[in-house]
């Protein structure tokens, strides 16, 4: 059996270390959900929900993002706990802020889709890696993945995916075909990262 996959024994977070997570994931998540708005491209999860509407209709993704999340918090209460459902609704709602101001603090000029897509999912694969080791959510699937995981043990990662492809199904009528792959190839490079680094066993961080 290999070293890493070997049970460790768990480590509990402190508070500053949560915050620190959670704050730095959130500001790779948005940036990253602002290259791919750029690119016309679209990711999968709740933020992938808001990027189709945003795409399709014009309404901002922070605010399409904060309602679609709604619905889910009662699933974490009920599954996950207290403080994990408050700390999911901290990093939906930085997100959010972080997406709204994020056009004022960044002016991107040419991006390359291709470029887009591959450091707009890593940055984004990690900021959920972060959130997901930090015992925190970043909404309904991400909520779900983590409690098949915890329940079953079926990776996050796939989870995820299979999902994230459903969700891009449904970009077919919004995206052009070019965009719509490129959207596929970013949701590959998110679950991956997720799929090979939050592997049961390999760390037990507690929060």
């Amino acid at each position: 059996m290999a070293a890493d996959d070997m049970a460790s024994p768990e480590i509990r977070h402190a508070l500053y270390e949560d915050a620190m997570a959670i704050l730095m994931a959130t500001l790779f998540i948005a940036f990253g959900v602002a290259l791919y708005a750029k690119a016309a491209l679209v990711t999968g999860g709740t933020a992938g929900l808001a990027l189709l509407a945003h795409h399709a209709s014009g309404l901002g993704f922070w605010l399409v993002f904060s309602v679609v999340n709604l619905p889910f918090y009662a699933l974490a209460i009920h599954r996950m706990g207290w403080r994990f459902a408050v700390r999911t609704f901290v990093a939906v709602t930085l997100v959010s802020v972080f997406a709204r101001f994020m056009p004022s603090w960044v002016e991107l000029g040419h991006l390359d889709p291709v470029f887009a897509t591959i450091i707009g999912g890593g940055l984004m694969g990690t900021g959920l890696l972060m959130l997901f080791r930090h015992r925190t959510a970043l909404g309904g699937i991400n909520i779900l993945a983590m409690f098949l995981q915890d329940r079953w043990g079926i990776r996050a990662g796939y989870v995820q995916l299979g999902l994230d492809l459903a969700i891009l199904a449904g970009a077919l009528f919004v995206l052009k075909p070019e965009s719509l792959l490129l959207s596929g190839l970013g949701a590959l490079v998110v679950n991956m990262i997720l799929a090979i680094n939050h592997r049961p066993g390999r760390y037990l961080g507690m929060s």
